[in-house]
């Protein structure tokens, strides 16, 4: 499949607000983010691994206020942010959805596969 844009490299800054996207996943609608954590994208699904939620407290905002880790707004279940990992909180041994993504031309893009596809038409 294509990648999709999500926005320019800029948009990500290191340890602060995300990019939110929409996504389909079993044929339903949700979102996906991607974050910069030490120079690099990530991408992931934009549901917690405790209870099916979205993680941003408010609309890009994943990261705690030390800008360590990803976390849930409901619950507090906390996540690294290279690997998704559940690093404390209800979701013990859980783990984000990764979503693939691509950074060149000063862009990011996300590349869906088999679960995460673009939205329905």
């Amino acid at each position: 499949m294509d990648e999709i844009l999500v926005c320019a490299t800029a948009d990500v800054e290191d340890g602060g607000k995300g990019v939110r996207f929409a996504v389909n996943t079993d044929g339903t609608a949700g979102t996906g983010f991607v974050v910069r954590y030490d120079g690099a994208p990530y991408a992931y699904l934009n549901r917690c691994a405790h209870m099916p939620i979205e993680l941003d407290w408010a609309e890009g905002e994943f990261f705690e206020s030390g800008g360590a880790y990803l976390m849930c707004a409901t619950h507090g279940a906390i996540y690294a942010p290279e690997t998704g990992v559940c690093a404390g909180g209800p979701c013990r041994g859980g783990r984000l959805r990764p979503i693939a993504v691509i950074e060149r031309d000063q862009q990011i893009f996300w590349q869906p596969d088999d679960y995460v596809r673009p939205p329905s038409a």
